[in-house]
């Protein structure tokens, strides 16, 4: 068995299925110009590959989304990869990210399935990442925000949590980007900006992701710095401890 059909049966769940596993079936036979082996009975559980492969390919289809693809863009995705799993997983993932830019798919089949399949705060995560990929060259084009809009609503996540991760990477924090951030109205009271910060801890802790392995905890911490980061300056602001 190739080394690529290996990592198929051995490093992927649910995605080898649907929609996700016709994409990456046609991305790995162009690499090895060879008919990918299929194998029946796999039940549809998640597997260590499977976050990792639909981030790829959401990420093809956002480096699109304004009919170009930036070297930023690439750069951005290369230097993630690379960070999170070393310089040889990295190899791998850009020859099939490769192929999967050279495709044209419907991306709405491709969230269906993502939403049947993965459990909320992974997909939180995921739109974390995009954002990230999206301002990776310091601007938010109106392809990539209407992109990102789609996915968030056909991936089901609710419009207060796209805000505030969105108010996450706003570079030029306004007085009201720490609101966002916590999910509360400017006139909160000191009581629901505690309990607000409580619920908003308790969401994004790095423990929500620790099924994904210690890859991805990494983002997730920088997710909860900035909760941690707008609460404090509520705290000052507001004059409360």
């Amino acid at each position: 068995m190739s080394s690529w059909n290996k990592w198929l049966w051995g490093g992927l769940g649910w995605t080898i299925g649907g929609p996700i596993g016709g994409i990456i079936g046609f991305a790995l036979g162009a690499i090895t110009e060879k008919p990918i082996q299929k194998r029946r009975g796999r039940p549809p559980s998640t597997q260590p590959g499977d976050f990792g492969t639909v981030l790829l390919i959401l990420c093809a289809s956002l480096m699109k989304a304004d009919n170009r693809v930036l070297k930023s863009e690439l750069d951005f995705v290369k230097n993630f990869i690379v960070t999170q799993f070393g310089s040889a997983y990295a190899s791998q993932r850009l020859k099939l990210l490769q192929q999967i830019l050279k495709q044209d798919y419907d991306i709405i089949p491709v969230c269906y399935q993502i939403k049947t399949h993965l459990d909320y705060a992974s997909r939180l995560e995921l739109l974390h990442l995009l954002y990230g990929l999206a301002l990776s060259d310091g601007h938010f084009h109106a392809q990539e925000k209407q992109f990102i809009d789609k996915v968030a609503s056909f991936i089901g996540i609710r419009s207060a949590d796209q805000i505030s991760i969105r108010a996450m990477f706003v570079k030029r924090q306004t007085p009201t980007s720490a609101y966002k951030i916590l999910e509360i109205s400017e006139n909160a009271r000191v009581d629901e900006i505690k309990k607000a910060y409580r619920k908003m801890a308790k969401k994004y802790h790095p423990d929500k992701l620790h099924h994904l392995g210690p890859e991805f905890q990494k983002d997730a911490q920088e997710k909860f710095k900035k909760v941690s980061d707008a609460y404090d300056k509520l705290k000052k602001q507001k004059g409360f401890n």
